[in-house]
């Protein structure tokens, strides 16, 4: 990047209601919070802001497409935004993967935005494949000067980068003026044969993972401890592993003593992908594979009044991505959850969670206590938990607070 002068760099002029929120840790200003402008720029470009009484807030990208305008980069008056900025900042998220992870660190999420002071950017490793997806247009501007910087930190580890993935294919770019598309980052230094698919093991589990075309990044690695406390009371179980995607939870119990179990998703590639995951592991006797809509399966059951499991998960996808649609949302975590607790014989257990920012925690209990209610039964927590450290969740940004999982006995 271009050397940064503070005194001529553009100055937005924001709210008390923004500079509230920014002081308190809250890294955006919002459109209609801004209530002044001096100089000139570009979407994508380092502006500065300011309070009403020309007090400095912070330095950030400015998007005007965006409904969040600016994206706080830094707080303090002396950064310089050159390439040593950068590299210090990954070492810290680095530095942080290693103490809270250990080993665990060679497949986790090294950059989740916000929470690690990179606006609008992720980066998942997987062993020695970084897998990025950008939605800032700041960082989507400078994006190859980021990756040197990453292949650069990575070998003054001892680690040589094998492939740097973009999995930029996703709407809300759209929404921030840029394109959407995936695809290799190119450079003599990395593996030119390289073709998205690899083997990662979590927990002792083997998967073989696809990081160009697999949902979101390839793997959810936000779960990776929730699995473990899944397995824990797994041993002797017959098990109902919906929505199992790569069947992550469903061989974390077949590896922990279930008696069997059923891993479900709709998605036949997802169905396949297990199988194949549950041979890696010869854990294929102990499973059976069905693709088929969790509902209808549920449903059917219930109609039936026959249910050979004594222990369920629900790993669903986000029924909402927005406020507006909460009401929603609600209705079918609450319609799941109530039809496995009417079909868990007394004394089974569930494991129910939401991966939902906006299904808050508050929410999600309220919702879980109704559908116990419509059940006629009563749930005795074993555990509640959050994402996995690696995901962290930073206090005055709630957006980075998502993922609710929890453990009951029905009774």
């Amino acid at each position: 990047m271009k050397a940064f002068d503070y005194k001529q760099a553009p100055k937005l002029t924001v709210t008390e209601k923004a500079e509230k929120s920014l002081r308190a840790g809250h890294p955006w200003v919002y459109g209609e919070e801004v209530t002044a402008v001096r100089g000139e720029y570009e979407n994508g470009d380092l502006v500065t802001v300011y309070s009403k009484k020309d007090r400095f807030l912070g330095t950030g990208f400015v998007n005007d497409n965006s409904k969040i305008r600016v994206r706080i980069l830094s707080r303090n008056a002396n950064d310089r935004f050159d390439g040593e900025f950068f590299r210090r900042r990954i070492r810290y998220a680095l530095d942080y993967r290693r103490t809270v992870m250990g080993e665990d660190d060679s497949c986790c999420r090294v950059i989740f935005g916000e929470a690690d002071q990179f606006p609008g950017l992720t980066v998942d490793r997987f062993h020695d494949v970084l897998v990025f997806q950008v939605l800032s247009l700041g960082f989507e501007r400078m994006k190859r000067e980021l990756y040197e910087a990453f292949i650069e930190v990575f070998a003054e580890r001892g680690i040589k980068l094998r492939a740097i993935v973009e999995r930029n294919d996703v709407a809300i770019r759209k929404k921030e003026g840029m394109e959407e598309g995936k695809g290799f980052y190119r450079d003599a230094r990395l593996d030119p044969d390289f073709n998205g698919i690899l083997e990662i093991e979590e927990n002792g589990i083997k998967y073989e993972i696809d990081v160009l075309n697999g949902q979101k990044t390839g793997y959810f690695l936000d779960q990776k401890y929730n699995r473990r406390a899944a397995a824990r009371i797994a041993a002797g179980r017959n098990v109902l592993d919906c929505f199992t995607h790569t069947g992550a939870f469903a061989l974390n119990c077949a590896r922990a003593g279930a008696a069997h179990v059923t891993a479900v998703d709709i998605s036949e590639d997802a169905i396949e992908m297990t199988r194949h995951n549950a041979e890696l592991n010869g854990l294929e006797g102990k499973m059976d594979f069905l693709a088929k809509d969790v509902f209808d399966l549920l449903t059917e059951m219930e109609n039936a009044k026959k249910c050979p499991y004594d222990y369920i998960i629900l790993d669903p996808p986000a029924f909402t991505k927005s406020r507006e649609t909460v009401g929603a949302a609600i209705k079918g975590y609450k319609a799941i959850n109530a039809k496995a607790m009417k079909l868990l014989p007394r004394g089974g257990y569930l494991a129910t969670c939401s991966c939902s920012h906006f299904m808050t925690d508050e929410l999600f209990r309220k919702m879980l206590a109704g559908a116990a209610e419509d059940a006629g039964v009563q749930l005795r927590q074993i555990e509640g938990r959050r994402q996995a450290p690696d995901h962290p969740i930073l206090w005055g940004v709630p957006e980075t607070d998502y993922l609710k999982f929890y453990v009951f006995q029905v009774v």
